[in-house]
């Protein structure tokens, strides 16, 4: 019978065909706002604006739910976008100095953003060298049939529109250098072009611009010089008055001039105004600067930067000026570019803007220039998840209406301007169905604020901000003082945007939440131990909080804390705006970062848990009910708090040499095979060695030492009513697991409903279990009779999930790092489980219970295991049998900050952070997927893409995906097709197979296999070269 142990069974083709429709992995979206952008683009026709990054990812967007997303192969900075207007085609130039075509294409009824030309601009042989052909400004003309290329070395170069030929009318310094008088050579180079305008009017003139200051309006049909306007102060930027008679250009110095150009005078030499805002002391640079006529009279006038250098030279501005009205509007980081949206019909007088745009470093502001004073208007979209560091997120799925509209409301009273209808990026159109339930993202962050995000679409968008700092006796109050002290002075400083990094007090960081939806309870636990008990009111209150201490030390000697103190709690009356509202504040001492928290509204209790140990609290009756401290005699270092600077380095020094030394020792124990033992293990090992075609190999997993350090922490809490003191009396029941493999479970006397006031909540210890390798324990959850989570709590008295069977036995499902266990309840005898460490070598650092329903049949539905390890791979596991389902790479192994922010959502999709700003959004489930689902209707003269064959959908940003190659040719696409249909395999393409699966499997080969097909650098320089020779050859050179 034992010959038949170890015999792997065959893949059943039925189970393999439901886990197809159960299981599928999909990277759907990147919520947030894209970090380190770098570009900014707006196309007023079809309304849509695009973001370039440093990562080299293109992010379009439009109305809400319109996003798409390009990555170019190679990951390099994207530094200037341009649209070309109403065609849906962008320009891209990046640091290497290659420009790029994209194009929006339609497939399957939807738009997608792909990458169609590329072009390096080479050096003429033995004059420019590379520095010189670097392109520092693009201009393209409103035909959209020509593009100027600045460069560093003075040369202005014209491409051919959309298929990136260059022309045989480049302009050189030494050609303009003949129309300069002599007196202002003065033997200098005219250094970089700055910048390149076209005439409003007259699209056969634009307007050069050179670092040293010299500006020329130069006809393209004569090749000759019109105007000369001799500056002498080091150029920035450049912008036409909408009339084509006059230009502003501003400066080095902080100043800005205004330009008259008249056919009569070739050559000016002042100009006719010049203005230093903020002189007369040394100012910084004006960056950029736009001039926007009006139909009331005095232009707006707007230009980035040129603050006092002295005063003010690190603040981030942008000013608004007009007639007399000033406002400088003060941002908490770098401005990247701005635009306004404004009337681009040639044939109307004025620009009339009616908005502002503004790309920072760490957010996007609009400002809306129609209304008085200039206010903000919300964003539906790219909201700066970051605007204080996140600390922790959770995610609550199906969120009832009621507490939804609550919600809502509460979050108007706070921004009573939060209305999306006035936003004017609203081009294309989304299609996305309306999602069928409400979903919720909640964020702690380091400045003890939670927000709550509307996750059930595409966007996500902010519904209110949760403030637990005015609970506490801060410095802020002082700080704002000091703040509105200097508002009177001048510049007229205006703070605009959200970003704030700094935190008042690093003791406010949330560390953990828990929300009931159906009660409107609220936890949140921070880093200085405070858990503070709040409930959703709709009406303003003003009261005292109730504040409670639990000692977790239980006066245990020998333990002195040395790490920060506890925040003090306000004494007197606090005002509370709608909204969360706080009913009472449990204080853990020592005040050491809370670990773990749970809520169990029906029961009216909380349970929580820090490094010392865990507490129950009943915040009914305002009175403790259990507190155990969990430390071992040596968790020294759970004496020095995450803030604490006193450890000793020598100490942790000396243990590890002290492990380094015992695992050493062991090992060569384990070595020796004279002894009778030894001899049995050798034995054993040959055998093991023989059957390893037939066993599953298992790593030696090292127990872990009961004395290392923070052996108490308490990783995970959780409340059921399940069977503990015997089989047939089930009751309300409290687990508890910690660092060191240990679980707590206690039965749980709680008082009807009736007798709450009366009676107190009584706790019981009744199993204490502990995990054989004292592998930290991460997740605890109780299963009923028939192998299903239990539900909610509320779920079943509110007829919203169907009653747990409590007539079989139940089970707990104990996760730990290394294995996942199911021991039957009430005797705690282990059933299951799946040595996860053993078999993969990993280790286990996010678990949850999620449902998923096929694809095919919505009544079908398993209940699954989802597991984040170390190495950033997901795997499913089946519930209760803990059979491996499916794996997928999904985070890089080095991406530890990604892999710590993981949360899952109950129906088997995910979040993490892929940078400090945003949230990669995926999904486990064939059916429930959240993406985004638009259409851009584009009309072009020369569609480049037409004749493109492949459905490869483009690579999302941000280098968590691998890149594909996209075609360059209609040969290389041909390849390329070849390529995929020859490496897909029902294996590659089963998204339910357990091996490692990735999704692009082709994006690494296609890189090498097409490079013969791209031309090289040394190939563009000749045809360069050929173009400068004066034989009559053909005038343009296809360069890709």
């Amino acid at each position: 019978m034992m010959k038949f142990r170890f015999r792997r069974q065959g893949n059943d083709p039925h189970r393999e065909k439901i886990k197809q429709d159960l299981f599928a992995f999909n990277k759907t979206v990147e919520h947030g706002f894209p970090n380190q952008p770098s570009a900014l683009a707006y196309d007023p026709k079809l309304q849509l604006m695009a973001i370039g990054t440093k990562s080299g990812a293109i992010k379009l967007y439009g109305a809400p739910g319109v996003e798409m997303t390009g990555l170019h192969k190679d990951t390099a900075a994207v530094t200037q976008i341009h649209f070309l207007y109403g065609q849906g085609r962008i320009l891209s130039l990046l640091d290497d100095n290659t420009i790029h075509l994209w194009e929006i294409v339609q497939r399957e009824n939807r738009s997608h953003l792909i990458e169609v030309h590329s072009f390096n601009l080479p050096g003429r042989p033995g004059i420019e060298s590379t520095s010189a052909t670097r392109v520092t400004v693009m201009l393209l003309n409103l035909g959209c049939d020509l593009l100027a290329l600045g460069t560093e070395g003075g040369g202005v170069h014209f491409l051919e529109l959309p298929t990136l030929t260059l022309l045989n009318k480049s302009l050189f310094q030494d050609e303009v250098m003949q129309s300069v008088p002599e007196e202002y050579k003065c033997g200098k180079s005219l250094g970089p072009v700055e910048s390149l305008q076209e005439h409003p009017k007259d699209s056969d003139k634009i307007l050069i611009g050179y670092s040293r200051g010299l500006v020329v309006l130069w006809d393209l049909n004569s090749r000759h010089v019109d105007n000369l306007f001799l500056g002498k102060q080091q150029l920035e930027s450049l912008v036409w008055e909408r009339s084509g008679n006059s230009f502003v250009s501003s400066h080095s110095d902080g100043g800005y001039m205004v330009w008259a150009v008249s056919s009569s005078n070739p050559c000016t030499h002042d100009p006719i105004s010049s203005t230093i805002p903020y002189g007369p002391f040394p100012c910084k640079a004006v960056n950029k600067i736009l001039w926007r006529t009006t139909e009331s009279g005095a232009p707006l006038v707007l230009f980035s930067g040129g603050m006092p250098r002295a005063s003010y030279g690190d603040r981030h501005c942008l000013t608004i000026l007009q007639d007399s009205s000033h406002v400088t509007l003060d941002f908490t980081s770098r401005v990247i570019d701005f635009f306004t949206i404004h009337c681009t019909d040639r044939d109307k007088e004025f620009d009339e803007p009616s908005a502002l745009v503004v790309l920072l470093e760490e957010e996007l502001v609009v400002i809306d220039l129609q209304m008085s004073g200039w206010p903000t208007v919300p964003a539906p979209y790219l909201a700066p998840l970051h605007s204080s560091a996140i600390t922790f997120s959770s995610h609550i799925s199906n969120v009832p209406p009621k507490f939804w509209e609550r919600m809502i409301s509460a979050g108007q009273q706070q921004c009573p301007l939060q209305n999306y209808d006035n936003w004017p990026i609203c081009g294309g159109k989304n299609l996305a169905p309306d999602p069928k339930q409400k979903e919720l993202l909640l964020t702690g962050h380091e400045d003890g604020t939670v927000r709550f995000w509307d996750a059930s679409g595409v966007s996500l968008k902010p519904l209110y901000k949760l403030s637990t700092a005015n609970i506490f006796q801060t410095d802020c109050d002082h700080n704002d003082s000091l703040t509105q002290a200097g508002e009177e002075e001048w510049p007229p400083f205006r703070k605009v945007g959200c970003f704030d990094p700094y935190s008042d007090d690093p003791r406010l960081g949330i560390q953990k939440i828990s929300l009931c939806k159906y009660s409107g309870k609220l936890v949140v636990a921070g880093t200085a131990g405070q858990v503070i008990v709040m409930v959703l009111s709709d009406e303003k209150s003003d009261h005292m909080i109730d504040v409670a201490t639990v000692d977790l030390l239980q006066d245990r000697e020998g333990f002195t804390w040395k790490g920060h103190d506890r925040l003090p709690p306000k004494m007197g009356p606090v005002v509370f705006a709608p909204g969360f509202q706080p009913v009472v504040l449990v204080q853990c001492m020592p005040p050491a970062a809370v670990t773990a928290v749970t809520l169990h509204a029906e029961w009216n209790l909380i349970a929580f848990g820090t490094s010392h140990g865990f507490g129950l609290f009943d915040y009914h009756r305002r009175s403790p009910v259990l507190a155990r401290c969990t430390l071992h005699p040596n968790d020294s270092l759970a004496m020095e708090g995450p803030l604490s600077r006193v450890k000793s380095l020598k100490k942790s020094l000396r243990q590890s040499f002290r492990r380094i030394r015992k695992s050493r020792v062991s090992g060569k124990k384990r070595a020796v095979v004279n002894s009778p033992t030894g001899k049995v293990r050798e034995a054993n090992a040959q055998l093991a060695e023989r059957d390893a075609e037939v066993t599953p190999v298992q790593r030696r997993i090292e127990p872990r030492s009961a004395d290392d350090s923070l052996s108490g922490v308490v990783r995970c809490l959780c409340f059921a009513d399940t069977f503990l003191r015997d089989g047939t009396h089930h009751g309300p029941t409290m687990w508890a697991g910690t660092n060191s493999g240990s679980v707590y479970a206690y039965a749980l006397d709680v008082p009807s409903l009736e007798k709450f006031s009366e009676q107190s909540v009584e706790a019981l210890l009744g199993k204490e279990i502990q995990l054989m390798h004292r592998a930290p324990v991460v997740s605890i959850a109780v299963l009923d009779g028939r192998g299903t989570p239990l539900p909610e709590p509320y779920e079943v008295s509110r007829d919203l999930a169907k009653a747990p069977d409590m007539q079989g036995s139940h089970s707990v499902l104990i996760a730990s790092e290394e294995q996942f266990k199911i021991f039957t309840l009430p005797k705690v005898s282990a059933k299951t489980k799946f040595k996860l460490t053993a078999h993969e070598g990993c280790r286990v650092r996010k678990v949850a219970l999620s449902n998923f329903t096929s694809v095919s049949s919505e009544e079908y539905s398993e209940n699954a295991l989802v597991c984040l390890t170390n190495l950033g791979d997901l795997h499913v596991f089946s519930v209760p049998a803990l059979r491996p389902q499916v794996r997928y790479d999904c985070i890089r192994k080095e991406d530890i900050s990604g892999i710590a922010s993981c949360v899952f959502t109950k129906t088997g999709q995910g979040f993490y952070l892929i940078s400090p700003s945003e949230y990669e959004r995926f999904s486990l489930s064939a059916r429930v997927i959240t993406e985004p689902l638009c259409r851009m209707d584009v009309e072009r003269p020369h569609d480049l893409s037409a004749h493109s064959s492949s459905t490869t959908l483009p690579p999302q940003a941000n280098g968590t995906h691998k890149t594909q190659a996209e075609s360059n040719s209609v040969e290389t696409e041909d390849l390329l097709e070849e390529m995929r249909s020859a490496l897909s395999s029902p294996v590659l393409d089963s998204p339910n197979s357990s091996a490692d699966i990735t999704l692009d499997t082709t994006g690494d080969l296609t890189v090498e296999d097409v490079k013969d097909f791209l031309m090289t650098v040394d190939e563009a320089e000749n045809n360069f070269r050929n173009i400068t020779e004066e034989d009559g050859r053909p005038p343009g050179i296809l360069i890709n």
